[in-house]
């Protein structure tokens, strides 16, 4: 009986200390450095687990169950897929804590890392404050202003409980019939390269001591970023979207990746792979320059991530050897896939592929490490779960003051008056009455463009909360002024009302990515008509608000002021501010402005350069009241 009790003594003891042992896992230690915990439990996790990881699929098929069951490693929301229309910050941080709880479930409890395009503002969500596009805030020459940018769109990323957005994007927009040249800087590789302090804004400062390359996110304030679209997204034959970009090796490297090589420095965490092509080659299956250059060379380690269905449009048509696809990707150093739906025949795919020696598992292997690297760095494993402490930081009043400056410095004065010394702007304040018109003066969805509330952007002012440049208008006159609307004016109306002066705003309709190429870039109708009706007639300025030049050469010599106005977001007040004089104009021309498309491709430097308004053309105007 002695002996018994002694054996179980033993056996005890020995279980003890086995489950002493197993609860130590370096991995979930963070006194532990990121490299020991990632490959403590990198040798922990089964294939299943790996592939699991590489997986980002769209929150509109997951759940905590699909979390769990298939060790998810990332939801994204696609272009305006949120929980319900105009969701509350309470309801996203809801959502995602569901899946989350799912992936904590999992036997190595790796968390998942939530996605979304924050492009300028958190533009999915409903009441976020609607920063100016890219082009615009090229159009300030302001890199710091742009960090403090990427600090506001983290704050309300945050708020939502959303840790990762897929900005920026630093195209190198050559050619504007692009469809999303707006999502682009400028063309000017230099000035991009610039704006790349929109990563440390999202992010975080590095600390000065930092290794370069390696993924950094300094809080639960920050987010990761996203450098996209690796590379020459901007340079397609006639800007078609998604083409091939045909350039050397020389011109690729001195035009499309300075941006890259600074983003990666300022430790961005993410780089997301371009649906276009180098050379005949597609992007998402480049391997010399997935893994030869942007991993090898530049010695990048965070991870690759594809765009939406971006390995399907690896053949054509999309999708028709998905198997190959996926080899391709894979193979061409891809660590995570968006999938976004059909994630169960990916997973099943890349399973047979690695069973069948087809991919080595070192490259699996390479992938996760990537992947849970950056997992670590921004410290998800301490705080998977989002609380409410950040949501009076969505379209708080600071932030939209910072959207309001930032409008106001994009704007570009292109004409004012017809003599140099005879302008017209600013505008007084005190004045009889001011006509008002234009498809694009008090339509909030059309001033913010594409890529706000819903993918395509919308058209009028239920959607989202913001200032139209009628109410701003509206908001800045002397009381005593009479200010008109009228969207689209006939001749007769606008001479019979003796209006001392017309404000004009119109432009083009909000439109992604492939919808928005354009071979003609003509302003949509009624534009030119309401210009032609009203500037005919009266003193006008026209406002236009476009995502990159637009044909205006035939109305120019109407209008006695122009300004290009770019897509400015929720707070047209900050147009208002310079039109009226309270600031100046003060903001240079991010793009070449032609004359005709038959000049297209043309920027600065080139030997045919023969521009309407250069590339860094700009009027100024001193403010009529100090501040």
């Amino acid at each position: 009986m002695a002996r018994a009790r002694i054996t179980v003594f033993f056996m005890g003891l020995v279980l003890w200390c086995c489950l002493t042992k197993a609860e130590y896992m370096k991995y979930k230690d963070p006194k532990q450095a990121v490299h020991v915990r990632t490959r403590d439990l990198l040798n922990r996790m089964t294939l299943e687990e790996k592939i699991g990881q590489m997986v980002q699929i769209e929150r509109s098929v997951a759940s905590a169950d699909v979390m769990n069951k298939y060790f998810i490693g990332s939801v994204l929301s696609g272009g305006g897929s949120a929980p319900s229309p105009q969701a509350s910050p309470e309801a996203w941080i809801n959502m995602i804590n569901d899946f989350q709880k799912g992936s904590l479930a999992t036997r190595m409890q790796i968390p998942m890392i939530y996605g979304i395009d924050a492009v300028h503002g958190n533009n999915n969500v409903y009441k976020a404050t609607i920063f100016p596009h890219n082009i615009g805030l090229g159009a300030t020459r302001d890199p710091k202003l742009v960090k403090k940018i990427g600090a506001a769109t983290a704050l309300e990323s945050r708020a939502t409980g959303i840790p990762y957005v897929f900005a920026p994007c630093i195209a190198v927009c050559r050619d504007p019939r692009w469809g999303r040249c707006y999502e682009s800087y400028s063309e000017d590789p230099h000035l991009v390269d610039a704006m790349t302090e929109i990563v440390p804004g999202l992010q975080g400062d590095m600390p000065a001591k930092s290794s370069k390359g390696v993924p950094f996110v300094a809080g639960n304030k920050n987010v990761a970023a996203c450098a996209k679209h690796y590379v020459g997204d901007g340079g397609t034959t006639k800007g078609i979207n998604e083409n091939n970009t045909v350039i050397s090796w020389h011109d690729l490297l001195s035009i499309h990746m300075p941006g890259y090589y600074t983003s990666i420095i300022k430790g961005v965490s993410t780089v997301m792979v371009s649906y276009s092509s180098w050379n005949g080659v597609k992007m998402h299956a480049n391997r010399d320059l997935v893994t030869g250059f942007l991993k090898n060379k530049l010695r990048f380690r965070g991870f690759v991530i594809s765009d939406w269905e971006g390995i399907d449009r690896i053949t054509y048509p999309p999708r028709a050897n998905y198997t190959y696809s996926i080899l391709e990707a894979i193979r061409s150093g891809i660590d995570m896939v968006m999938v976004p739906y059909n994630y169960s025949s990916f997973i099943d795919g890349l399973t047979f592929l690695v069973k069948n020696n087809f991919i080595p598992m070192s490259r699996i292997d390479d992938a996760v490490k990537r992947i849970l690297r950056v997992k670590f760095a921004m410290g998800l494993f301490e705080n998977p779960l989002a609380d409410n402490s950040l949501v009076d930081q969505l379209g708080s009043q600071e932030h939209r003051e910072l959207a309001r400056e930032a409008v106001r410095r994009s704007l570009v004065l292109l004409k004012n008056g017809h003599y140099a010394d005879q302008p017209l702007l600013p505008l007084p304040k005190k004045t009889s009455k001011i006509l008002v018109a234009g498809s694009h003066a008090d339509n909030l969805g059309y001033q913010c463009g594409g890529w706000t509330i819903e993918w395509q952007g919308f058209s009028g002012n239920d959607l989202t909360n913001g200032t139209t440049v009628l109410t701003a208008i509206k908001n800045t006159v002397d009381s005593s002024t009479n200010v008109v609307y009228e969207e689209n004016p006939d001749p007769k109306f606008v001479k019979s009302n003796n209006f001392s002066c017309a404000i004009v705003v119109v432009g083009e309709h909000p439109y992604v990515e492939t919808k928005g190429d354009s071979m003609n870039l003509t302003i949509p109708e009624p534009g030119p008509t309401t210009i032609r009706n009203v500037c005919g007639a009266l003193k006008c300025v026209v406002i236009l608000m476009s995502g990159r030049p637009v044909v205006i050469e035939p109305y120019i010599n109407s209008m006695d002021a122009l300004v290009a106005a770019w897509l400015p977001g929720s707070e047209g007040q900050g147009v208002a501010d310079v039109l009226f004089g309270d600031y100046g104009f003060s903001g240079k021309l991010p793009r070449t402005w032609f004359k005709t498309v038959d000049q297209l491709p043309m920027n600065v430097g080139d030997p045919h350069y023969d521009p309407l308004f250069p590339f860094g053309f700009g009027l100024t105007t001193e403010p009529t009241k100090a501040y």
